[in-house]
């Protein structure tokens, strides 16, 4: 029995297995006038297969919570994939609720959340050719550090652009 406990120990060295999953934060209420971040689910993520654990909001308005103008999402990791192609906050607007600044408002509120599980510096990567999604880096302070090119084997290179631009924020 000593033998398959050494075997079991020896693996979870070699393959860095955590015994304990990763451990969400209550994010708190997350409001900017009429925006609020609503938590929709987390996801625990996978470390044998390089995937983070992610949290996934909806931009809602204050006073009608129905109506979801758009989502974020907080990766929690600092993997290769995270930190030069995927970043650790991705957001998206719907077309009616455009030019609010929505997105850069919802990357404010998330900051402090990132802060707590210790990302620092924080990446946010967009597409070159993404205007807005630029504009909302330039707005919440992050510097713009490089252009790079997705590596074919990359997941997303399949079904996105082949370069993404890589802004960094320092918590």
């Amino acid at each position: 029995m000593k033998n398959i406990s050494l075997l079991i120990s020896d693996l979870r060295n070699r393959f860095k297995v955590e015994d304990d999953p990763f451990r969400f934060r209550d994010p708190g209420v997350l409001v900017d006038g009429d925006l609020q971040l609503l938590l929709r689910r987390t996801l625990q993520g996978n470390a044998r297969r390089g995937v983070v654990p992610e949290y996934i909001f909806d931009m809602v308005q204050t006073d009608r919570q129905s109506i979801v103008m758009g989502r974020l999402s907080l990766r929690i990791g600092h993997t290769e994939h995270i930190e030069l192609y995927a970043g650790h906050i991705g957001y998206s607007v719907e077309p009616p609720y455009r030019g609010r600044r929505l997105a850069a408002r919802g990357c404010l509120l998330l900051l402090p959340l990132a802060r707590a599980h210790g990302i620092n510096p924080l990446w946010i990567t967009c597409n070159p050719d993404n205007a807005a999604s630029r504009r909302t880096c330039e707005i919440i302070g992050s510097t713009l550090v490089e252009t790079v090119p997705i590596p074919p084997d990359d997941p997303l290179y399949t079904w996105d652009t082949k370069w993404k631009c890589r802004y960094r924020v320092d918590l």
